[in-house]
């Protein structure tokens, strides 16, 4: 069985980490979708809460699953018997720090081979990062993220009227 981990941040997560996990759970048997702890991040919404929406999101997919980590993401692959850590990329910018990433997963657990999937092109500029920022200015979300995720942002960010069309 081919099993994969996808991590990130997830704060929120967004069509574009969407796209990644479907075009992964074609290529795989089993993808977990973890939400990373990142001390050096402050989230808007807490480890379950973000559990809680990837969960929501992505229950089109059977073989897709979710989970969390305060650890590094290959011990929690090592866990579940994950060979395949998947990692989304927007564009070239972020290609080198990825790279490196993959580097120093891959001296931790060679065995663990690091796979990029690109987001789709149409998607390459969504970050969760610009996704709060247009919600505190209470922009429509429908293009970046899922109602479910549109709904809690605003929520979150005190924009309870409608979205600007």
């Amino acid at each position: 069985m081919r099993i994969a981990i996808y991590a990130g941040t997830f704060d929120p997560i967004t069509r574009g980490h969407l796209s990644v996990i479907e075009r992964a759970a074609v290529l795989f048997d089993r993808l977990i979708v973890v939400v990373a702890v990142n001390p050096d991040k402050h989230p808007l919404f807490s480890v379950e809460e973000r559990r809680q929406l990837i969960e929501e999101v992505t229950r089109r997919w059977p073989n897709v699953s979710c989970g969390a980590t305060s650890g590094f993401v290959v011990h929690t692959a090592r866990e579940h018997d994950a060979r395949y850590l998947v990692r989304g990329v927007r564009g070239a910018t972020e290609v080198a720090a990825e790279i490196e990433l993959a580097n120093a997963n891959r001296a931790l657990a060679p065995e663990i081979e690091t796979i990029f999937v690109p987001a789709h092109p149409e998607l390459s500029e969504v970050s969760s990062s610009r996704l709060k920022a247009l919600a505190a200015a209470g922009e429509d979300l429908s293009r970046y993220c899922p109602p479910e995720v549109e709904s809690r942002l605003h929520a979150r960010l005190g924009r309870q009227e409608a979205a600007r069309v």
